[in-house]
């Protein structure tokens, strides 16, 4: 079967010879078939590329984000036969919650580890080969899951969740880290927000896929916990396979190594034409319009005043995206679940169904933010946010004054999560690729993501205590960081939709200078000429 993609098939330019005045007419309609082979090629390679990216990166965030929950007693079951074993007498239930406890924070303490590994590995192997390298770990601490319960040792466990935070650390930080700055720096400035929130949706559909296969009839039961946290090396292995296929970041090749002839020959496969001398010459323009320099070092960026927006904005949207409660209203989702009314057997069912809304308003972000801009879905995300846990906190302090508050009090965990889907869960991860240029774009997600990790491993820390102390106002603090990050988007955050980043670094400048608005224009950032960090 032959398909033509739009051309005239043979039989059709046999029958249609021009004639001398239809010469320019057919040149013109081969110029539009070509055209839109190389669009289909285009897609094609950066759909690939996304996907290849997306499933070792974000998607492995997610997935192991949402896979400890299923086997909570059953691992501090094994820690306690465990230590029986060992020593004849059953551990205390206040150690054994100690040393869940100790699970499930080592992955954000190895987060945070792996975050300030990021910079140094975008800088020295490149994007996409730091992808590939990350999945050592990946390697490793699926072994350590899949051997602890034959060796008889929680400690396993622990290392292996280490390890896994190492890696997502490296290559995600919701989307935060080495994927997004990869497929940012790999996409045309018509589509690089759309390829970026692909992020955002990989990691919700990571955590759907965690939560469908921790179901009780599938990996979730007593005896399948290990293969369920080794299951993390399905993922691994698919990048392993894939990725190497793929060009690497352009961008990369031809700022921070000099490589124009690889820089070309990466610009022609993701494009899916040899006409890529525009765009070539805008990466030109950056490259030769400005000093040689160095790549900062994350504390550079809070001494440099010309960074002075882009950091501060960095920290409030990256700080707000993790105090803003949607973490921890996924550990209150069962609790409202029960009490409005599901049985016990079918909350893990609902639980999936919470995933799904992030996963469905991901894909609505990736379809619409060229068309309405990033300002607009980061304000009205918080904005919705701020509405719905207000009213969420109603409806707890009024769940035992009227019968259908349990009700109203789920339709707002379900609003909550589809709001914090619709502009923080995405858009945050784009704004270390935007706001800095070349040379402080690794040391940015570096400190991007040494933030997230921090603020997710004291939200988990302290979130037990905030239940405790503040019962059904406990959401009242986390409306708090919603406004402002609302606040801040309206006022502060520059728009970048459409443009070039040499654009965004001259309209930055201005805002950080606006007494030199007048002035010699601005040359544009520095670039890279050695890989030091």
């Amino acid at each position: 079967m032959h398909v033509y993609l739009g051309c005239s098939p043979p039989w059709k330019q046999a029958l249609l010879s021009p004639g001398p005045g239809e010469e320019a007419t057919q040149r013109g309609h081969g110029s539009k078939c070509r055209a839109g082979i190389g669009t289909q090629i285009q897609g094609r390679v950066l759909f690939l590329t996304v996907c290849a990216a997306g499933i070792g990166g974000t998607f492995q965030f997610g997935y192991n984000l949402s896979i400890i929950n299923a086997p909570t007693l059953h691992i501090q079951e094994f820690t306690n036969e465990t230590w029986w074993a060992r020593t004849g007498w059953p551990l205390p239930d206040h150690l054994v919650l100690l040393v869940w406890s100790l699970i499930v924070s080592l992955y954000p303490l190895g987060g945070l580890f792996g975050a300030l590994l990021a910079g140094p590995f975008a800088i020295k192997l490149g994007r996409k080969k730091s992808l590939l390298v990350n999945n050592i770990f990946v390697v490793a601490a699926a072994t350590l899951f899949g051997f602890s319960r034959t060796a008889g040792s929680f400690e396993m466990i622990m290392l292996g969740r280490l390890l896994m935070g190492i890696s997502a650390g490296i290559s995600v930080g919701v989307s935060m880290n080495i994927q997004p700055m990869y497929l940012g720096e790999s996409a045309p400035k018509e589509q690089r927000g759309t390829v970026a929130m692909t992020s955002a949706i990989f990691t919700a559909l990571g955590i759907v896929m965690g939560q469908v296969v921790g179901l009780r009839e599938l990996l979730g039961g007593p005896q399948a916990w290990p293969l369920l946290l080794a299951s993390c090396l399905v993922p691994g292995v698919l990048q392993l396979a894939s990725l190497p296929l793929l060009p690497e970041s352009p961008r990369y090749l031809l700022i921070d190594r000099g490589d124009s002839a690889t820089c070309l020959a990466a610009l022609q496969r993701l494009r899916g034409t040899t006409e890529v001398m525009v765009e070539l010459a805008e990466l030109e323009e950056e490259r030769t319009a400005c000093q040689g320099g160095r790549a900062r070092r994350p504390w550079e960026l809070f001494q440099d005043g010309a960074l002075r927006r882009q950091v501060i904005s960095l920290v409030v949207l990256g700080s707000a995206m993790e105090l803003c409660g949607n973490d921890s209203i996924y550990a209150y989702a069962s609790s409202v679940f029960l009490e409005a009314g599901i049985p016990q057997e079918k909350v893990q069912y609902a639980i999936v169904g919470t995933g799904c809304c992030e996963l469905l308003t991901a894909f609505i972000s990736c379809v619409v933010i060229e068309r309405v801009g990033r300002r607009v879905l980061l304000m009205g995300g918080y904005c919705l946010m701020t509405c719905w846990g207000s009213v969420f906190t109603v409806a707890l302090c009024l769940q035992s004054s009227f019968p259908w508050m349990p009700y109203l009090a789920m339709s707002c965990i379900f609003a909550f999560i589809l709001s914090f889907g619709i502009g923080p869960a995405g858009v945050t991860g784009i704004l270390a690729t935007e706001l800095f240029d070349q040379k402080a774009r690794p040391a940015a997600y570096m400190v991007c993501g040494a933030i997230m990790w921090t603020m997710l491993f004291l939200v988990g820390l302290g979130f037990p205590f905030l239940m405790e102390g503040l019962s059904h106002f406990l959401y009242v603090p986390f409306l708090g960081v919603c406004v402002c990050g609302a606040i801040y988007t309206a006022f502060f955050l520059p728009e970048t939709k459409g443009k070039t980043f040499l654009e965004i670094s001259e309209e930055l400048h201005r805002l950080n200078f606006p007494g030199q608005s007048q002035g010699p224009a601005w040359k544009g950032p520095e670039v890279i000429r050695s890989t030091e960090l």
